[in-house]
């Protein structure tokens, strides 16, 4: 049975989350809110504006849509890639160092766990620093994408600033037209963000692992995510049908709410520091 902690105290929240979630290992389930701090808009917080993410269909099946998706892209990838990790980052990196946290599964594909140190991390839906080609085995640094890019679009972002940015660093612009796609250098294939999009199932492989996370720890805690979608939520309700306590900690209701065993509804930076403090005091 879920309970609600009704408190605006850091401390009283980890106390009472330490207790629930015991000695470990416990393993982190992350959404976008565990970033929001860092200056990367969340989907569905309370805060968020409507968002209409692009579908797998509508980037495999037209040129249109690829060419408006790498045009916006390439405008807000400069503002994710300077994007540096916030202390709920920190947090989770210092609770794996103690050897309370086994891992962390993320559905965010910002990269920011692994630049604050947690080791054992899977990106669910991949990692915005990298780019696939759907006809071969290519995969190249969205970096060197960025350099193809610019040479083919000078001065395309140029004037472009104060952009509304996606957590995918997809940016809102007004037009589109003209921008120049950049294909495969091997074959000239239709190059993809080397991430899942809505519409697209994550890789088995991928999965399986994160279920053997689930499986061998004691607990799970989710930071950040409204659990709306099932490819982060099924693991929320693994750990439940093991009989394993969960935590939830997230600004509003989540879909797995009636699953965990308690829920904070709050901000993750705060909590997250608080509970690492906790554990390693």
């Amino acid at each position: 049975m879920s309970s609600t902690l009704d408190t605006d105290e850091p401390v009283a929240w980890a106390a009472r989350i330490r207790d629930v979630l015991g000695s470990g290992p416990v393993v982190a389930l992350t959404g976008a809110g565990v970033s929001t701090d860092s200056g990367i808009p969340d989907y569905r917080g309370p805060d968020s504006p409507p968002r209409t993410p692009m579908t797998y269909q509508q980037f495999t099946g037209d040129a249109a849509f690829r060419r408006h998706y790498w045009a916006r892209n390439h405008v807000g990838w400069h503002h994710v890639h300077r994007t540096l990790p916030n202390d709920g980052h920190r947090a989770l990196a210092d609770l794996e160092r103690a050897g309370v946290v086994a891992g962390v599964i993320t559905q965010n594909v910002d990269t920011l766990h692994g630049a604050a140190g947690s080791r054992r991390v899977i990106d669910l839906h991949g990692r915005y620093d990298r780019v696939a080609c759907l006809s071969c085995p290519e995969r190249i640094s969205r970096t060197r994408l960025h350099e193809r890019l610019t040479l083919l679009n000078p001065g395309f972002t140029d004037g472009v600033a104060d952009v509304e940015v996606a957590p995918d660093a997809d940016a809102v612009l007004a037009s589109t037209e003209g921008f120049r796609v950049a294909d495969c250098e091997s074959c000239g294939g239709v190059l993809k963000p080397d991430i899942v999009y809505f519409g697209e199932n994550v890789p088995k492989a991928r999965v399986l692992e994160a279920y053997r996370l689930v499986d061998d720890a004691g607990a799970l805690i989710v930071a950040g995510s409204s659990l709306t979608v099932l490819s982060g939520r099924r693991f929320v309700k693994r750990a439940a049908e093991q009989g394993k306590p969960v935590v939830i900690v997230n600004r509003g209701a989540t879909r797995a709410d009636h699953l965990a065993a308690l829920t904070v509804d709050a901000g993750c930076t705060q909590v997250l520091r608080a509970l690492a403090e906790a554990y390693t005091r």
